[in-house]
């Protein structure tokens, strides 16, 4: 791998939530020594005149292939559509044919995150049909464990299958104490498989 070894933070936000997630989880990402890369996609128009100018006016950067392809470890967030992950997001997996066949993902770590309006608004199946992708693409998937206390204690977002957060309502997009731990220690539990993946296991997971 040429470079810096890096966990990519791949996300969508529409309401800027997921991308608050994002920058909590590159926190962790970092705490385990790697580099976090937050990167997100652009959105998708039924205009098919529509376009996009090749970089955002704010945020972090469009992903692309080699983004993707050179990760050590991969976070990929959505907010929740339909009990799915936006379009946009599964637009660009949709693209990654050549990735998937380079095998360029296999065997290294991979973890979800989501963002919802209402409690009960599809959180669990969004975090799990958005592995399905990424166990087509042959990679470790992670979610929290329980010896995570904030999973326990959260009244808000927090599911053993991934980060997420429940605006109960709320446009603040604010994170709740318990969803900003349960996002640091997803993005170090990735960053420490990553390095032990890769056969570095000066700290683990």
């Amino acid at each position: 791998m040429a470079g810096e070894a890096y966990v990519l933070i791949l996300y969508y936000s529409r309401t800027g939530t997921t991308a608050k997630m994002a920058a909590e989880l590159a926190r962790g990402v970092e705490s385990s020594g790697l580099a976090a890369r937050l990167r997100t996609v652009p959105t998708v128009s039924p205009d098919t005149d529509a376009s996009l100018p090749p970089v955002p006016s704010e945020g972090a950067p469009y992903c692309t292939g080699d983004d993707l392809r050179h990760c050590a470890g991969l976070l990929l967030g959505s907010p929740t559509r339909f009990g799915n992950m936006a379009a946009p997001l599964r637009h660009f997996l949709d693209q990654t044919s050549d990735i998937w066949l380079e095998g360029s993902l296999s065997g290294k770590p991979a973890a979800v995150f989501t963002a919802t309006g209402s409690l009960h608004g599809g959180q669990e199946s969004t975090l799990l049909s958005m592995m399905l992708p990424l166990l087509h693409h042959g990679m470790v998937i992670s979610g929290i464990p329980y010896s995570e206390a904030a999973l326990t204690h959260t009244r808000s977002g927090g599911t053993p299958y991934g980060a997420s957060h429940w605006s109960g309502g709320s446009d603040s997009g604010e994170l709740s104490e318990d969803e900003t731990a349960l996002c640091r220690a997803l993005g170090a539990r990735i960053g420490h498989l990553a390095r032990s993946l890769a056969g570095n296991p000066e700290e683990t997971a």
